[in-house]
């Protein structure tokens, strides 16, 4: 498969950036808003927004149980900061009614790095992407708790996991698609090529 065709889940964040980063990265990228055009995607992006807003507008769109059904069947997900929140099997902080679509066996903080005024930009290494540090956004961004013996931590940033793989599913608590360096949307491309 030379180019997959990978859904950015479109009900809030910055669509827009992952789809453009998604196709610098050679994949076929379409926004996906229902159930019929997620089962036309071979892979998916949760991208940032706020992860409570993002968990009611699935439920109401009745993307929710057909996203857990997709994920727990094996196609492979991205979540960059409030998409991490929902491919954590747990949310150490969740506001009321707060649901994840889960995967990856992490505990993950919300807001962990501060309000939006503390927002800032770091380089990350992150493993399995040559070429030297990522350039990370990190704006209100969460971070990893813990993880289960499933989940590799790929990058940490100040003592935290920022980054961490598990089989098919790949989560950050930065915004790689806001600085125009394709390389994670590159890797994660790569991994929607091997699962198919």
């Amino acid at each position: 498969m030379s180019n997959p065709v990978i859904g950015v889940l479109a009900l809030q964040g910055d669509v827009r950036e992952h789809l453009a980063a998604l196709a610098g990265a050679g994949a076929d990228a379409r926004a996906v808003r229902r159930p019929e055009e997620l089962a036309e995607v071979d892979g998916l992006v949760i991208p940032g927004g706020e992860s409570t807003t993002i968990s009611k507008l699935a439920s109401a769109f009745g993307l929710l149980e057909p996203l857990r059904a997709r994920v727990g069947e094996g196609m492979p997900a991205y979540g960059s900061c409030a998409g991490m929140i929902m491919l954590a099997d747990k949310i150490l902080d969740p506001r009321s009614g707060q649901e994840t679509i889960g995967g990856i066996d992490m505990i993950v903080r919300r807001n962990a790095f501060g309000r939006q005024n503390e927002s800032f930009e770091a380089a990350v290494e992150v493993t399995g992407v040559d070429g030297g540090p990522v350039e990370g956004v990190f704006i209100r961004a969460p971070w990893v708790e813990s993880t289960g013996a499933g989940a590799d931590v790929i990058a940490v940033h100040d003592g935290h996991p920022v980054a961490v793989r598990q089989g098919r599913l790949l989560a950050t608590a930065f915004h790689p698609e806001l600085t125009g360096d394709h390389r994670v949307h590159e890797m994660f491309a790569q991994m929607v090529r091997a699962a198919a």
